[in-house]
C-alpha cells in the first residue's frame, strides 16, 4: 500500500519561507513521479510543482512563478517543496500525490496516490 504524509505547514507571515515535506512509502522498488497540489477554501486542486523520477522539475503554477523549489531524496524517500517569499494567496492545504509511472503529468487527475495534506496559512 502506498502511502504519503506531509509535513511542515504551519502559520508564517506574508515573505516568510516554509519546506513542506512528503514521506512517500509503500513502494517495494522505484520511486516515481511526485507532485505537489495545493487547495484553498472554495477553489479547485491546483498543480503546483512536480518533481519525475529522472529528477525533471515541472512548476505548474503561475502566481508561485520563482518562489518554489521542489526536491526529493531518494534514500530517504522524502519529497520536499521550499516555498519562499509567501503571501496570504498562498494560505491553502498542501499535497503531496504520487504514482506508479516514471514522468508527471499536466493535472492532478494523472496521480492515484494522496497524502492527506498539511495546512499552510500565511498572514499579513
Amino acid at each position: 500500500e502506498v502511502q504519503l504524509v506531509e509535513s511542515g505547514g504551519g502559520l508564517v507571515q506574508a515573505g516568510g519561507s516554509l519546506s513542506l515535506s512528503c514521506k512517500v512509502s509503500g513502494f517495494t522498488t522505484a520511486i516515481y513521479a511526485v507532485g505537489w497540489f495545493r487547495q484553498a477554501p472554495g477553489k479547485e486542486r491546483e498543480s503546483v510543482s512536480c518533481l519525475s523520477s529522472t529528477f525533471t522539475t515541472r512548476y505548474y503554477s503561475d502566481s508561485m512563478q520563482g518562489r518554489l523549489t521542489i526536491s526529493r531524496d531518494n534514500a530517504k524517500k522524502m519529497v520536499y517543496l521550499q516555498m519562499d517569499s509567501l503571501k496570504r494567496e498562498d494560505t491553502a492545504i498542501y499535497y503531496c500525490a504520487t504514482v506508479d509511472y516514471y514522468y508527471c503529468g499536466n493535472s492532478a487527475t494523472d496521480f492515484d496516490y494522496w497524502g492527506q495534506g498539511t495546512q499552510v496559512t500565511v498572514s499579513s
